[in-house]
């Protein structure tokens, strides 16, 4: 098997409205609609599915709960942009900026949090490497 790449992720929260309000204001995903009324976040290539807590569609993780979720996010927005969009927002930068290492090479980023509690990475590429394949 050889995977390309993640399609969608699932999170499970308490307010799906406050976190698309959170998702769309905040990050600038687009909210989405489909399959009878569910909810999920769009942005790039990738997807965030929606689940309201004690709700949740089969089959699920096998022990969903909000606030368990970390995810990195790369933007095309310099970071200085960034964290001023997020200071206007009244978020709070749990730390960051800092030097990390990203799937296609090093990145810089500011961690915060959702409204349930997930960490949310804001990154941007400092610089890019090649994708090394095992042999």
């Amino acid at each position: 098997m050889q995977l390309q790449r993640i399609d969608h992720v699932v999170f499970t929260v308490r307010d799906i409205d406050r976190a698309c309000d959170f998702y769309g204001r905040v990050l600038g995903m687009e909210v989405v609609t489909f399959a009878e009324g569910r909810k999920a976040l769009q942005f790039g290539q990738c997807k965030i599915n929606l689940h309201a807590y004690g709700k949740e569609f089969e089959p699920k993780a096998a022990h969903p709960a909000p606030g368990t979720q970390g995810i990195c996010v790369i933007s095309d927005t310099p970071l200085p942009d960034a964290m001023r969009n997020l200071e206007r927002a009244g978020l709070e930068v749990l730390e960051g900026p800092v030097e990390r290492n990203g799937a296609l090479g090093r990145i810089e980023s500011v961690y915060l949090r959702d409204p349930d509690g997930n960490l949310i990475e804001i990154a941007c590429y400092v610089e890019r490497s090649p994708i090394q394949k095992p042999e």
